[in-house]
């Protein structure tokens, strides 16, 4: 059962490595190998020329795509901090997509990235190497990264201590792709730029997200609560970007959902329902592009998702088809491993399919539908702050304060989206004697002030008090808000929950609509910006201790501080006094030579006898018909040797032109229909099985699947890389005769 850094527990492995680790420190830091960046250093791309007065619009508008998907073998998938759950092939390729609005005084950047979350790491990577191209002219102020929050995606991107634990380390391949394609992406933004329009336009969307801890959401106070017509946030906001001739030029949405369709058993990377929300919407605007081409960029960014589950049926327990329990989520027999929720489609890929459909469908109909155009100037406004020790205002006469980071024994349990292995449940209030002894002797009692500070949290890791070999959580995390006219994006760093979020936009859109300026504000709430910090739950919610609370690592005033802060970007914004902000202290940057990997080396790749690396070992039929699978498998290279393949591709399928006598290109590794299994074998031998689900649209003819590699050897005590190719035989595509049954499942 699936554990997760942003969902779910550690299992046993991982407490056993954070043991092995703390105890071997020493050693640790003295074999960390140093690793050299090097950053594109080009001139800055061409700033574009408005051509138009200022009066007549008032904005540039640029969009831009790039890849994101890195290494797809061995390395470990970010999210549920499964340590078997390592990438082994494709099933939808990763993308940074980004937006970018110039009122020719300001400019902001926004990035959905297809990725777990934004680590405090990989936005100063990325800083940086904006600062190298471009200057000043994009910084912490005003750029915001957001991650989908796929948990499919790879990990190795994080520089504190925790994170990299559980995902064996910082891995500079698996970084260096998502750094590369978030500044492509922009690069791309960038040079598009062109004057353009921005139209507003939100509805609601049902039976597509369902709350996974509603008995902590009825904590909440009931006045509260009736304000609502739900337990989760249905409300889809969507910007639709246009030339100045109304033609589509990208479509940025925000709606409440985990992407956590793809469930913990899966091996494949994958953009999960977000993602396939974004396909559908590009393949419908680019025709004639394969995935990931195309001028027009659709992103579906992350919101007020941290308790919410697209498993829309809800949760039971799976051995024995009884109800969970209500409270803690367990199961008489498995306890919480065995409780998980599932749907609304049969198997993980019809799950995903069926969400993200629904996404897309929202979405077209919003960007079709009726909309009110975004006019007015931009704001940014960023601060840093120390989240250990915020002092909050409740009232004229009593403050709180924040807590050093600690994690709860509820973190442990997981959620129903994916359980933990071990004997911890969600809503734990009480620490256990077993488990909080073993923490004593091996980590170090926490401290009378952290406990104190995070009850009624019993604390399961003490993290920030935690600092060899380097702090295990974020101390400096980013507050951030833009404005673009009388929209407001408020970059959270972090998962907040339903009611966190709608109290963060009221605050926010209170303030705000004080001045005159900003009536009417849309306020949206963008998750899991710029540093990861687990949970911000509400403090009612935070009382009940499931999984979320557990895992809000400031302590029970985590909400209220941010209610504080953001309150106080909108206000600098309405009084037009962002510049006079503090900046607050600067994170840190730790040296490559202080971060550590436990990524083993890539082996030399190894082949059956009497075969060569892309020889077919299971060929294809020689006739499908639309709504079967073809398949094939070929002898394959380790992926991590193929080095950066993005914008590349391990697998096409090619259909034969007989009038041209030519192989076209129709799908590629990116494409939902295929998908790429590397399949890791014993003595450093592999395998690459490519399926093609073939469609309903697929035309009738001739076809061929390739495959695409590079395998590694060692000659003269030095590694060599060559590539490979594979081409399956070719192979007929027929539609299904007239009244003869066919698959019910249909491809979008």
């Amino acid at each position: 059962m699936a554990r997760k850094v942003a969902c779910c527990g550690l299992s046993t492995l991982e407490i056993l490595l954070i043991v092995l680790f703390v105890l071997m420190t020493g050693v640790t830091v003295g074999l960390i190998s140093v690793m050299a960046t090097t950053w594109n250093t080009d001139p800055p791309p061409e700033e574009p020329v408005p051509t138009w007065k200022p009066s007549e619009n008032p904005y540039l508008v640029g969009v831009g795509r790039a890849d994101v998907t890195g290494p797809v073998g061995d390395v470990p998938l970010m999210g549920y901090a499964n340590s078997d759950q390592t990438a082994g092939g494709i099933h939808t390729r990763l993308y940074s997509r980004a937006f970018i609005v110039d009122d020719t005084s300001k400019r902001v950047v926004f990035v959905s990235a297809d990725i777990g979350m934004v680590s405090q790491r990989l936005r100063l990577e990325v800083l940086r190497a904006l600062q190298s191209k471009y200057g000043s002219l994009y910084g912490q102020d005003n750029v915001v990264l957001s991650g989908t929050h796929t948990h499919s995606g790879l990990a190795g991107y994080f520089q504190y201590t925790l994170f990299m634990i559980t995902s064996k380390g910082y891995i500079k391949p698996s970084i260096q792709p998502i750094v590369n394609g978030i500044v492509k992406s922009i690069d791309m933004a960038h040079k598009n730029l062109k004057p353009g329009r921005i139209f507003l336009s939100k509805g609601e969307l049902e039976d597509s997200n369902v709350n996974r801890s509603p008995h902590s959401y009825l904590n909440n106070p009931a006045e509260e609560r009736n304000r609502y017509k739900s337990n989760t946030d249905k409300q889809m906001v969507v910007l639709k970007f246009t030339d100045l001739d109304g033609d589509g030029l990208g479509v940025l949405s925000w709606f409440a959902v985990h992407p956590v369709s793809m469930n913990y058993t899966n091996r494949m990377v994958s953009a999960d329902n977000l993602g396939y929300a974004s396909y559908l919407f590009e393949q419908e605007k680019n025709i004639g592009s394969l995935p990931g081409e195309g001028p027009f960029v659709a992103a579906f960014a992350s919101s007020n998702l941290g308790d919410v589950s697209p498993n829309t049926r809800g949760p039971y327990c799976v051995n024995t088809g009884e109800a969970c329990d209500y409270v803690n989520s367990s199961c008489p027999i498995g306890g919480t491993k065995m409780c998980v929720a599932l749907g609304p489609g049969n198997d993980m890929f019809e799950s995903t399919r069926i969400i993200g459909e629904n996404v897309f469908k929202k979405a077209k109909e919003l960007y079709g539908g009726p909309q009110q155009e975004v006019q007015g100037v931009l704001h940014v406004a960023h601060q840093w702050v120390d989240m250990t020790s915020v002092t909050v205002q409740l009232n004229s006469t009593h403050t709180v304060k924040t807590c050093k980071p600690a994690l709860g024994h509820s973190f442990a349990a997981g959620t129903i989206d994916g359980g933990g292995d071990l004997n911890f449940t969600q809503g734990a209030v009480e620490g256990d004697p077993f488990w909080d002894d073993i923490r004593d002797a091996l980590l170090g009692t926490p401290s009378n002030e952290t406990q104190d500070c995070h009850r009624p949290k019993p604390i399961l890791f003490s993290t920030g008090e935690m600092k060899k070999p380097l702090p295990w959580h974020p101390d400096i995390v980013d507050v951030q808000m833009i404005t673009i006219g009388n929209v407001a994006v408020v970059a959270i760093p972090g998962e907040v929950t339903t009611m966190s979020g709608r109290r963060i936009r009221e605050a926010v859109k209170q303030e705000l609509e004080a001045r005159g300026d900003f009536a009417n504000t849309e306020v949206v709430i963008a998750g899991l910006c710029n540093v990861y910090t687990h949970y911000i739950t509400t403090y009612e919610e935070y009382q009940i201790q499931r999984y979320e609370a557990a895992s809000t690592i400031y302590g029970p005033h985590t909400l209220s501080a941010y209610v504080q802060l953001y309150r106080g970007l909108a206000r600098a914004i309405a009084g037009g006094s962002e510049g006079e902000l503090p900046a607050g202290p600067e994170p840190p940057f730790f040296n490559e030579s202080q971060l550590f990997t436990l990524m083993p080396l890539v082996p030399a790749d190894k082949k059956p006898e009497n075969t060569s690396f892309g020889e077919v070992l299971e060929q294809v039929l020689p006739q499908y018909t639309t709504g079967e699978v073809a398949s094939v498998t070929f002898v394959s290279g380790n992926p991590r040797n193929s080095g950066d393949m993005t914008e590349k591709t391990f697998v096409t399928v090619e259909e034969y032109h007989n009038q041209s006598q030519k192989w076209d290109i129709v799908h590629t590794d990116a494409s939902w229909e295929t998908r790429f299994h590397w399949i890791k074998g014993g003595g450093a031998q592999s395998n690459a099985t490519v399926e093609w689900h073939i469609p309903s649209s697929a035309r009738p003819g001739t076809y061929r699947i390739r495959h695409f590699g590079h395998f590694k050897e060692i000659k003269l005590l030095k590694p060599v890389i060559t590539a490979y190719e594979g081409t399956s035989d070719t192979f007929r595509v027929v539609s299904p005769r007239i009244g003869a049954g066919s698959s019910s499942f249909s491809w979008i």
